[in-house]
């Protein structure tokens, strides 16, 4: 076990159960779904594109505590309540990557933990 380190940091969303915030193995950091919530784990209100930047925010915290960052995002998978706010979310996304851009999945789901409406989770590069 040696190879798989849990992350955990303080200035990302707390977990809602029992996992981790990310898994460090040797080749690649494993984000895991992160809401739009703040570090305390607050749910504010607000537009899509503020709520999906809480996602990322959070996404960037968390590899920044495993020593990488949002620029070595190599897949990302966003979970939408409601296609309807697909552009809302695709114009905040493209203002966090905008050089290379990530494999990226959309998903629209009947419910996401906690009612929110949004959820990303992401593979990274250490």
């Amino acid at each position: 076990m040696a190879d798989i380190t849990p992350i955990h940091t303080k200035e990302a969303c707390p977990v809602a159960g029992p996992y981790s915030q990310a898994i460090r193995t040797p080749h690649a950091i494993y984000v895991s779904g992160q809401l739009p919530a703040l570090a305390d784990g607050t749910l504010p209100s607000g537009t899509m594109a503020y709520k999906a930047s809480l996602c990322i925010k959070n996404i960037h915290e968390i590899l920044k505590e495993a020593g990488s960052d949002l620029s070595k995002v190599v897949k990302m998978t966003v979970f939408l309540t409601d296609m309807k706010n697909f552009a809302e979310v695709n114009r905040e996304y493209e203002l966090h990557f905008r050089d290379v851009k990530p494999a990226r999945s959309c998903v629209a789901v009947k419910e996401l933990p906690k009612g929110v409406e949004v959820e990303m989770e992401c593979v990274a590069l250490p």
